[in-house]
C-alpha cells in the first residue's frame, strides 16, 4: 500500500488511482497534484479495493490491462459495496469487451492512451462537478453490433462519442474526425430536440460493423420534422447568407451548433478497411 504526499492546503478532490504501470502512476501524480488534488496509488486492482474499504475517494481512475483483474472487473468488484462511485477507465485497448464493460460499470469518462494532460484533467474536473452519471444500457454488445439506451441529457454526449468511436480504430484519422463532429452534432439535436433534454426518455444508438461499411444509427423519442421549417439549422441556409442559422439560433437562446444534417449530407462515406 503506498500513499504520495498531499498538496499542502486545501485540495479540490481525492483521486485514486488503479495502474500497474510506474511510468503512468507518475504521469498522473505530478498532473493531478498540480491542480491540487489528493492521490492516492494502488498498483493492482486488490489494493485499491483495500484502499476503498478504508477511506473514501472522490474519484478513481482506473487501468483496463492489468494482471489478476482487468480494469472492467475491478469496477464490478468496486460497485458492490460503492454503487455511486466516480470512475474513469484509461486504456491503450480500444476492444469491445474494454468499451462495453466500461459503459456496462456507468463509467464517467473513458480515456484511450495516449491522452494529453488536459484530457486527463478535464475528465477528472467533469467526474467531479457531475452531479450524477448519466445511466446508458448496454442492449446489444456483440464486437458487430452495439446498441446503448442513452438518456435524453447532454452530459452523455461525450462519453458514447469517444467510447463508440474507439471501437475498430482502424480508419484514416481525418475519416474519423468527420464521424465524430457528425456523430456529435446528431446525437445532441436527439437529445436536445427528439427527447427535449427529458432524463426519462431515451435516444437508441446503435453501431453496426459491416464487411465494407460502419453504420452508426440514432433513434430518438420525438414525432419528427420537416426539413423546410428548420430555421436554426445550417441545412436550411440560403446560399447568399451561410451563417443565418446562427443569428437564429442567438435569437431564440440555442447552444451553438446546428451543423448536424450538412455535415453528414457532405460527409465523405469511404468504406471502411478490413
Amino acid at each position: 500500500m503506498r500513499y504520495d504526499s498531499e498538496p499542502k492546503g486545501q485540495w479540490m478532490g481525492k483521486i485514486l488511482v488503479v495502474d500497474d504501470d510506474p511510468d503512468m502512476q507518475k504521469l498522473i501524480l505530478t498532473a493531478l497534484q498540480a491542480d491540487g488534488h489528493a492521490v492516492v496509488q494502488a498498483l493492482d486492482p486488490a489494493e485499491g479495493l483495500a484502499l476503498l474499504a478504508s477511506e473514501p475517494v472522490d474519484v478513481v481512475i482506473t487501468d483496463f490491462m492489468m494482471p489478476k483483474m482487468n480494469g472492467v472487473e475491478f469496477l464490478e468488484r468496486l460497485h458492490l459495496d460503492h454503487r455511486d462511485q466516480k470512475c474513469i477507465m484509461i486504456t491503450g485497448y480500444g476492444t469491445t469487451d474494454a468499451i462495453v464493460g466500461a459503459l456496462r460499470e456507468q463509467v464517467c469518462d473513458f480515456l484511450p492512451k495516449p491522452f494529453t494532460i488536459a484530457e486527463l484533467r478535464g475528465a477528472v474536473s467533469s467526474a467531479l462537478a457531475a452531479s450524477s452519471t448519466p445511466e446508458i444500457e448496454v442492449v446489444s454488445a456483440r464486437p458487430e453490433w452495439i446498441e446503448l439506451r442513452v438518456p435524453c441529457r447532454l452530459s452523455a454526449v461525450p462519453l458514447v462519442q469517444r467510447l463508440l468511436l474507439q471501437l475498430k480504430g482502424d480508419l484514416p484519422q481525418g475519416t474519423r474526425d468527420s464521424i465524430a463532429l457528425a456523430f456529435r452534432e446528431m446525437l445532441n439535436n436527439a437529445i436536445e430536440y427528439g427527447g427535449k433534454l427529458d432524463p426519462k426518455k431515451f435516444v437508441t444508438v446503435s453501431y453496426l460493423r459491416l464487411k465494407r461499411a460502419i453504420l452508426y444509427r440514432i433513434k430518438d423519442p420525438g414525432e419528427g420534422f420537416i426539413m423546410e421549417r428548420l430555421e436554426h439549422a445550417a441545412v436550411t441556409n440560403p446560399s447568399d447568407n451561410l451563417l443565418r442559422h446562427t443569428v437564429i439560433r442567438e435569437q431564440r437562446g440555442l447552444r451553438g451548433g446546428g451543423f448536424g444534417i450538412l455535415i453528414t449530407r457532405h460527409f465523405d462515406h469511404r468504406p471502411a478497411r478490413g
